[in-house]
């Protein structure tokens, strides 16, 4: 298969091709064949049609899936799952992109390339702003409005 990576590809494991053990890319890695083990691309991993790779964690700059991955991908800048992507893990990464046709499990954590903590990132946006206490203005309205006798009470005063 042609290269699929744009720029400079360094590294590819071939269609038919199996690799298993601890592989650390200094550039840019293509898989058309099967890895599994222990991967680290410092550039771009790009997973063909026919790569099928079985790891704990993937790690790399940009990370593009067409093939298969049983493990988690965490990349610095982004994730790429293409229509024929299969991943069983999670994703992590500042930009994610997914065509219709992808099949995936595990959670996802998109940072947006913020450094702070992504729960209080999102709490604090949500903080901003006015509060909410509906069970206060309740309150405050129901003090407001005189109270109303039942039309009961009224006849029985009169009587």
């Amino acid at each position: 298969m042609p290269p699929k990576i744009e720029g400079a590809l360094n590294t590819i494991i071939g269609e038919g091709s199996a690799f298993q053990g601890k592989f650390f890319v200094h550039g840019s890695l293509q898989v058309d064949g099967k890895f599994e083990g222990e991967l680290r691309v410092e550039d771009h991993l790009y997973i063909g049609e026919t790569g099928k790779v079985k790891t704990q964690v993937l790690r790399a700059r940009k990370i593009t899936v067409a093939g298969v991955v049983v493990g988690d991908l965490e990349a610095l800048e982004e994730v790429k799952l293409l229509a024929t992507g299969r991943v069983l893990g999670n994703v992590t990464a500042p930009q994610l992109s997914m065509e219709p046709g992808v099949v995936i499990k595990g959670n996802i954590l998109i940072t947006a390339g913020q450094k702070k903590e992504v729960e209080k990132l999102i709490e604090d946006a949500y903080n901003a702003g006015p509060s909410i206490n509906f069970d206060a203005m309740f309150e405050e309205k129901k003090e407001k409005i005189p109270e109303i006798t039942s039309a009961k009470e009224k006849d029985s005063k009169f009587l």
